[in-house]
């Protein structure tokens, strides 16, 4: 008789059994803690069975029972049978995903592949909003933006026949949705092949290991699960005010025209609203944008607020600020609306008033309290930096926790999430970084900033301490328009510098290819990168690249590398540590 404490991971004692039959006791403990809860009684299931056979069977975070072993009524329907007629586990799954966006499936396919017996719910169509409102969708459409802005210039190098150029809406809408739903496909084809169950319907909480599933049918499925994941995301939400529910569409709305609007109105100053009234601007639409506030992107480092504010009125977009937003909205004969703002201001005619000023996360059909989970005053579950909420086997990623609110993050997290419940031994503490993330917003032209601004800088580490290096230039592709300086595009970029080594703690850029540059700076600062370690590496010319590495003085400031191999001074690059070849 062998009782073992055992975490919410794979019980490797086993291995070491043998084929003697054996009576085993689990004692689990609460995942990653360092002792078990004194005040939670642990829950025993007990088994007769060989050791190698619960050993092939065993999944992280399962517990096991005698076959044929009572439950309560309703419970662990769909959940596996017997394992050669020996045992059968006592919850129907090891981990439980509510969510089929990012960062959930992506935590769903980890956690099987390390052996782990997976279900997914999810209400609508796979993805989550990223592939079917957000990301990819608004890329189409982007690209579809950039491509109108080189037809519209094309003449500048020699090509005519811009005016005879058309743009059909329905026809891009059609090859999005398309290409969308082929999308949608492939999450659930790999869903399959990395043998999760995908559960179709609206989750929600019994208690904490136990979540019903609502079936498009209307029946009512429960399931057991060991971990359960809450990863549903977040939602658009209106502002309040008179008719902005009944004639205003959110950023999800926006996928949903048949045409391009004549005339719209962009209300939000974020980056949802920045990216879609370019998009709008670029294909051909009147655009108001409305402000509550001073800028757009005002959170962003103050050179990127502004000089995407220019940007956007040399466009020819109409930015109202410090508006207070949206007072009311009428709907006129005519099928167009009148919008008066909070200032007293007012815009008539527009075909679409589209409002992107916040999201909430999507909670509301989970039944948070039957589980104990708990959130924060904005709604979000309250989560630590291991992704577990205030109930030990809960835990919860992506937009519904409120930290990064990012594809990529909620991603990471889910898989390092997957590591910590089901992996090897050594990633049992491994967990996504929120801090230096590189982040692009797809307006025209496109940001990309990683780090801290100018201003959170000095806040942090002293204006004493901080070091700003910054330029503003025309890309070379504007070179051959016959416009004066001051009427070509620009392109800004920043370095944030801090200490007496210039550890560069901030970068942002703004113009064009800034989206596909970010990437690989965002590793050298996540490696410690100071400002003598980007002048070492030598410019890729011409490009807008490299004005990061050319900032003046170039080469002139403090000669201190925070690389683990020295890059300063015609150092020899780094040769991998298992050749054994000396730096």
């Amino acid at each position: 008789h062998l009782s073992i404490f055992c975490p919410m991971r794979s019980p490797r004692p086993f291995l070491a059994l043998g084929s003697a039959a054996a009576v085993i006791t689990f004692l689990p403990l609460l995942a990653h803690s360092s002792a078990a809860d004194p005040g939670r009684e642990a829950e025993e299931r007990r088994l007769l069975v060989r050791p190698a056979a619960l050993c092939a069977r065993a999944r992280a975070g399962a517990f096991y029972r005698l076959a044929g072993g009572g439950t309560r009524e309703g419970e662990r329907r769909g959940g596996p049978a017997s394992v050669g007629g020996e045992i059968r586990p006592a919850y129907d799954y090891d981990l439980l995903v509510i969510g089929a966006g990012s960062g959930g499936i992506a935590c769903a396919r980890r956690a099987a592949g390390h052996g782990a017996r997976v279900g997914v719910v999810e209400r609508d169509r796979l993805g989550g909003t990223c592939v079917n409102v957000g990301c990819v969708p608004k890329k189409v459409m982007w690209n579809a933006a950039s491509i109108a802005e080189t037809v519209h210039t094309m003449r500048h190098y020699g090509f005519f026949g811009a005016d005879a150029v058309g743009f059909d809406w329905a026809h891009i809408k059609r090859a999005r949705d398309a290409y969308v739903s082929r999308l949608n496909g492939i999450y659930g084809a790999n869903l399959k092949k990395s043998s999760v169950d995908l559960l179709e319907g609206t989750a929600s909480f019994v208690d904490a290991g136990t979540i019903a599933v609502a079936s498009p049918d209307g029946s009512r499925t429960t399931y057991t699960a060991a971990n359960v994941l809450i990863a549903t995301g977040g939602q658009p939400v209106m502002p309040p005010g008179d008719g902005v529910n009944e004639h205003c569409i959110t950023s999800d709305g926006f996928f949903e025209l048949e045409e391009l609007p004549r005339r719209a109105v962009v209300v939000g100053g974020g980056y949802i609203a920045a990216e879609l009234a370019g998009v709008l601007r670029a294909l051909g639409s009147e655009v108001v944008l409305v402000l509550r506030g001073p800028r757009v992107l005002r959170h962003f480092d103050s050179m990127i607020s502004d000089g995407l504010d220019a940007e956007m009125v040399r466009q020819g977009i109409d930015v109202r600020r410090e508006t207070g937003g949206v007072a009311s909205v009428i709907l006129g004969d005519d099928g167009r609306k009148h919008v008066t703002l909070r200032d007293g201001g007012t815009v008539s005619g527009a075909d679409v008033v589209l409002v992107a000023t916040g999201r909430v996360p999507f909670v509301e059909p989970l039944d948070l309290p039957a589980a104990g989970v708990a959130t924060r005053s904005s709604g979000h579950v309250a989560v630590d930096d291991l992704c577990r909420t205030s109930v030990p086997n809960v835990h919860a990623v992506g937009d519904v926790c409120g930290n990064v609110e990012l594809t990529p993050v909620a991603i990471a997290a889910g898989r390092r999430l997957a590591d910590r419940l089901f992996g090897p031994e050594e990633w049992a503490y491994a967990k996504a970084g929120y801090e230096l993330v590189p982040t692009v917003v797809f307006s025209h032209p496109p940001v990309g900033t990683v780090g801290l601004t100018e201003l959170q800088a000095v806040e942090k580490y002293g204006a004493e301490a901080v070091r700003v290096y910054s330029s503003q230039f025309t890309n070379l592709y504007y070179g051959p328009f016959p416009l004066d300086y001051d009427e070509k595009p620009k392109t800004v970029a920043k370095l944030v510098c801090a200490g007496p080594d210039e550890l560069v703690v901030g970068l942002h850029i703004m113009g064009m290819g800034a989206d596909e540059l970010l990437q690989g700076f965002g590793v050298a600062m996540r490696m410690g990168a100071t400002k003598a370690d980007f002048d070492s590496c030598v410019a890729v010319h011409p490009t807008a690249a490299e004005e990061l590495v050319t900032f003046a003085p170039w080469g002139l400031g403090p000669q201190e590398t925070g690389a683990v191999v020295s890059p300063l001074n015609g150092a020899p690059p780094p040769e991998p540590r298992s050749m054994g070849v000396s730096n």
